[in-house]
């Protein structure tokens, strides 16, 4: 059964999360109930995932509006005030501003009382989740085509149910195909350092049933060079017009690796991860993330407390080395030229 990691709460008073911090562990659910708590929910990695972070934040800024405004222009300074705060929660995915506008533009010029208001913004927070997961099965549906019976596939990071608001983005490609009856060996990179590969994508793969071997992402080279890999799939936080693509650091060498070995590389990602205002992947902000990360991420000291660290959350890979984009709109092959 595949998970699902962000929903409204039963009272609707609350955006309900499972929180992703705790995997594979403990399977704990959260009721964010403030701006705040969705801002660091968001910032911590509670919540996470291009996708995901986008609909959590759109939902959180309905909760921003009580019922208690005195009036319209307090409401509206209310939203503005939200969504700034939960734009600064992550640079990198577009996603999250996407989300952010869209919710934004509700409140512009709104005339009316802060109860319909918050209606309003929660209805299109609801929207926004629904079509994620409208656009999620069909990128598992284009993906499948790219996925061959008996085929042993290594992707990174997670980019499935728990990165989305449906059955993921690279992941529902996987499990499109085993719905298809196809035969589907997955392998998953560990993901340093904070292990979503080995944490969250084992994790949701073996909830589902489907074959998961995790590697370290140094193995990633001699495992291609074995031959025992067919194709990689991952996923993308951000994807400019030329098609180079932000995803989760490690990425780029793992596509340099497929390139030598003749390993088809792909990415799948929904049109809301597109960035039309982003002409090449050179010109995307990378976040830098807290050194305590990789000195001691999980609680215990793996490197001298005051080392100097670089810790990217993130890294480009050029168009030219991805075979083909995976979207709701269907396969995309080079060249490329998002621009919408």
């Amino acid at each position: 059964m595949v998970v699902r990691a962000i929903d409204w709460s039963d009272d609707g008073e609350a955006v309900r999360i499972l929180d992703q911090r705790a995997l594979p562990g403990r399977e704990v659910y959260r009721d964010l109930r403030t701006v705040d708590d969705v801002y660091d929910a968001i910032r911590t990695l509670a919540v996470r995932g291009a996708p995901a972070i986008g609909i959590a934040a759109a939902m959180g800024v309905a909760l921003a509006i009580d019922g208690s405004e005195s009036c319209d222009t307090d409401a509206e300074l209310k939203v503005r005030s939200a969504v700034d705060q939960l734009r600064s929660a992550r640079p990198t995915a577009v996603n999250l501003a996407w989300a952010l506008d869209r919710v934004r533009r509700v409140a512009v010029g709104f005339r009316g009382d802060s109860t319909e208001l918050r209606r309003l913004l929660a209805a299109e927070a609801t929207r926004i989740r629904d079509e994620d997961r409208a656009m999620c099965r069909r990128i598992g549906e284009h993906g499948a085509t790219l996925i061959p019976n008996g085929a042993r596939v290594l992707t990174h990071c997670n980019t499935g149910a728990l990165a989305t608001g449906g059955i993921g983005t690279a992941l529902a490609a996987i499990y499109a195909a085993v719905e298809q009856g196809k035969r589907v060996e997955v392998y998953a990179d560990e993901t340093r350092p904070l292990l979503q590969g080995s944490r969250l994508t084992a994790w949701e793969l073996e909830r589902a049933g489907i074959p998961v071997t995790v590697l370290v992402d140094g193995a990633a080279a001699s495992l291609m060079r074995r031959g025992t890999v067919d194709l990689c799939i991952v996923g993308a936080d951000r994807i400019a017009v030329n098609g180079g693509v932000a995803n989760k650091i490690g990425t780029y060498p793992l596509a340099i690796a497929a390139r030598h070995h003749d390993v088809p590389f792909y990415v799948a990602a929904p049109t809301s991860t597109f960035d039309p205002s982003t002409p090449n992947g050179g010109d995307i902000a990378i976040e830098q993330r807290d050194p305590d990360e990789v000195r001691c991420g999980f609680g215990t000291l793996t490197a001298p407390a005051d080392v100097g660290v670089y810790n990217p959350a993130f890294d480009v890979t050029p168009a030219e080395l991805i075979t083909a984009i995976v979207s709701d709109r269907g396969v995309h092959r080079p060249p490329y030229g998002f621009e919408c």
